[in-house]
């Protein structure tokens, strides 16, 4: 052996830095446990709805491979772009504490990887603890990337409830026979609405209502008197979902990462982006009666009667390994209507943080430096010279969408190396504080002028410490709409929630700052609004959009840039010289 110095891999150069940064000691005791994965993103042939096509999978697998980590783990993932297409990973719910560098979306806080290009993800868990997930942040990939995150508690911790006997992962999604990035750029191309899909799914099957699907149902294998953990996750593009089970309630535990009151519900409504940890008792003989096999399902849920909806339910099978086969197909539950807002309010009224003190809650309550009042909306654009718009409903429009009437554009390099280093003209540092206009934002007959919004690269730059409150206003233009609002960077308590125009004056007096939820991702009931606050205190610049991609895409979306502390341990990271480039 020669006597120089062995070059030290790129990997540990990465968690030194971690552990330095962190002020994590040395000692392998004390240090954070690492988790180290390689996803090989590549096309794979896939065959649902007696359709076969490529779609991009990670490690051949959809959904993709599944992330288990403790509380306060770091994880290394090693991304290889085998495909022929830019990507980008999100690690949805990881706040990636003074970290943003890794934390994913495309033109935000990294050029995306290119083909034939590898990159390392540093994902740095701090307080999250139950089930979080990963997917693509570039396009509409995340249709067919994405997979859940496991976060168990911390070794010589426990759950706060009885430990399950097994948990399973339920990801429900949404396929298409056609290609979504063609059905993306014809989206662009067009300013046309995007097609919806030909299918529901549940572990990235339809289930056997739907032709050729019956040999590649998902099936659960329980054991009478059992106790399992569901960790249930909306991965799809375009819609909320209910999920249910024949013949089994549901105990309802935690919630994005973070733990709730227990409550036990017939069903389920999840916002796509969002993650339900759910209890789930095998009673077979008893409340469940003798079957031997329940359907599991899973329906849209969608309060824009003006849009198209797919109305199919996916189905997967939970199956009793100890109770004598029975004849007939399985029970199916009692879903709620598609369009069931009562229903979805109801569940969504239940979601309380467990306060406890093992778990307690920190709400922000006695100051607020920052009132951020933002409307959602659906509008319009003009069609531009070189642009065939088609199916708006203003003739020479396209389809848009806009915060406080900003219609967002992704810029050409990413915000945070333009923050970090000071580049000018990639984005203006003035995304208002509240809308530019006051209307009735939900009467359902709008004149056509309030449809047309504004372009442009504006963000919001919030100091240190500061205490900010979002409250979020959906508008009827073009139809009431519920959305699933994500925010990256941070976990959020969702204070308050009404329906029709938010009341400065009396709304506040009915937030919940004793147990409020806390979420990464908050419904904001069709028509109404829903209010979140937080402390700014993880540097970085973080992206805040619908996590309908189609919102997205039409520019409903903005970028919060939170200042730098004044110690070492309240600043960002300094940039990792394995960024991509644009």
């Amino acid at each position: 052996m020669g006597g120089g110095v062995a070059k030290m891999p790129t990997v540990l150069w990465l968690l030194l830095g971690v552990v330095v940064a962190l002020g994590v000691a040395a000692s392998p005791a004390q240090a954070a446990r690492t988790n180290l994965y390689d996803f090989f993103v590549k096309e794979t042939n896939v065959t649902r709805l007696c359709h076969e096509k490529a779609v991009l999978a990670v490690n051949g697998q959809f959904p993709g491979p599944t992330i288990y980590a403790r509380k306060g783990d770091v994880v290394v993932v090693n991304v290889h772009n085998q495909g022929s297409k830019n990507i980008t990973i999100h690690w949805h719910g990881v706040d990636q504490p003074r970290n943003p560098w890794f934390d994913g979306p495309e033109y935000i806080t990294q050029c995306p990887i290119r083909p034939g290009a590898s990159f390392t993800y540093t994902i740095i868990l701090s307080g999250e603890e139950g089930t979080l997930w990963w997917h693509a942040h570039s396009d509409f990939d995340r249709a067919t990337v994405h997979g859940a995150i496991v976060v168990h508690p911390k070794l010589g911790s426990a759950y706060p409830y009885p430990k399950p006997h097994k948990e399973i992962p339920i990801i429900l999604g949404e396929w298409w026979n056609a290609d979504v990035e063609q059905m993306l750029e014809e989206t662009k191309r067009t300013g046309s609405d995007f097609n919806i899909s030909d299918a529901n799914t549940i572990n990235g099957q339809p289930g056997d209502l739907f032709p050729c699907s019956e040999n590649g149902i998902s099936r659960v294998i329980v054991e009478q008197g059992k106790t399992y953990l569901l960790r249930v996750i909306n991965a799809g593009l375009t819609n909320d979902m209910f999920f249910a089970v024949a013949g089994h309630r549901l105990t309802v535990v935690g919630t994005d990462g973070h733990y709730l009151k227990p409550f036990t519900v017939d069903h389920v409504m999840i916002s796509s982006g969002q993650t339900m940890d759910v209890l789930l008792h095998a009673a077979n003989g008893s409340a469940a009666g003798n079957n031997s096999r329940y359907y599991m399902a899973a329906r849209t849920f969608a309060t824009n009667t003006q849009l198209p909806v797919n109305n199919s339910t996916a189905t997967a099978i939970l199956q009793y390994a100890d109770a004598p086969p029975t004849a007939g197909p399985p029970d199916l539950p009692n879903l709620p209507a598609v369009d069931d807002l009562a229903a979805a309010t109801a569940y969504t009224a239940q979601l309380r943080s467990l306060a406890t003190e093992d778990h307690p809650v920190d709400v922000p309550a006695a100051r607020v430096d920052e009132h951020m009042l933002v409307t959602i909306s659906i509008n319009v654009l003009p069609c531009g010279a070189n642009e065939t718009c088609k199916d708006a409903p203003i003739n020479g429009t396209r389809f848009a969408a806009s915060l406080n009437n900003v219609s967002f554009v992704s810029p050409g390099v990413d915000v945070l190396d333009a923050y970090y280093s000071s580049i000018r003209g990639v984005y203006e540092p003035d995304f208002p504080d509240r809308p530019p206009l006051f209307f009735n934002f939900t009467d359902p007959n709008p004149a056509d002028a309030l449809l047309f919004t504004e372009r442009g690269t504006r963000v919001k730059v919030v100091a240190h410490g500061a205490v900010v409150e979002v409250v979020f206003q959906d508008t009827a233009l073009l139809g009431a709409e519920s959305h699933p609002m994500h925010l990256h960077g941070y976990s959020f308590y969702v204070v308050g929630r009404g329906f029709g125009n938010f009341d400065e004056g009396k709304d506040p007096a009915t937030y919940n700052l004793v147990d409020p939820p806390f979420q990464n991702t908050v419904t904001v009931p069709a028509g109404g609004w829903a209010a979140i606050r937080f402390r700014a205190t993880n540097p970085g610049v973080w992206f805040m959009h619908c996590h309908f991609d189609r919102h997205t895409v039409w520019g409903m979306d903005t970028v919060f840039i939170v200042k730098n502390g004044k110690t070492p341990d309240a600043q960002m990271m300094p940039r990792p010289p394995t960024m991509p480039k644009c």
